[in-house]
């Protein structure tokens, strides 16, 4: 069965933690309409950062390269996000389960993360990734859709 993985990064720094500039990194979309069928083997990888004023920057990659694990198992996708890099905040003592996704469903599942340069010379850098994946065939638009399922595994950044 199809599977349709779509994984976006938005990137940024204490420049974007407060005033216009954090309302510019929250209205970043977290759902985009898919690109012309590719081959089931890839994603539709998006990066979104502070630098270039979050405009989106599409790219194809391998799924092997989507920091998800996906198995397919009697008729339903487990989904499971892999948490990289292990040394990143906020930490994560007690996960949620994987989500195993029916025919026709579709999961958002959101992680966050904080991080300081090796000595701390530089300041606080932070991500959020969206992995939004559906079990199926879906029409372009389904990631600008509410989704069957919604995982929210974001923690304190402070």
């Amino acid at each position: 069965m199809e599977i349709t993985v779509q994984w976006i990064r938005t990137s940024w720094t204490k420049e974007s933690r407060g005033g216009q500039a954090a309302s510019r990194r929250n209205a970043a979309p977290i759902g985009f309409a898919l690109p012309p069928a590719g081959t089931t083997a890839s994603a539709h990888v998006i990066r979104m950062h502070e630098r270039d004023g979050f405009e989106p920057v599409r790219i194809q990659e391998d799924l092997r390269n989507v920091d998800v694990q996906l198995r397919e198992a009697d008729g339903r996708l487990r989904v499971f996000p892999r948490v990289q890099p292990l040394f990143a905040l906020p930490p994560r003592p007690r996960r949620p389960p994987a989500v195993r996704l029916a025919a026709g469903q579709w999961v958002r599942w959101q992680l966050n993360y904080r991080f300081s340069s090796a000595l701390g010379i530089r300041g606080w850098s932070y991500w959020l990734d969206t992995f939004n994946i559906a079990y199926g065939p879906v029409e372009p638009e389904v990631f600008l859709s509410a989704p069957t399922v919604f995982i929210d595994e974001q923690g304190p950044l402070r």
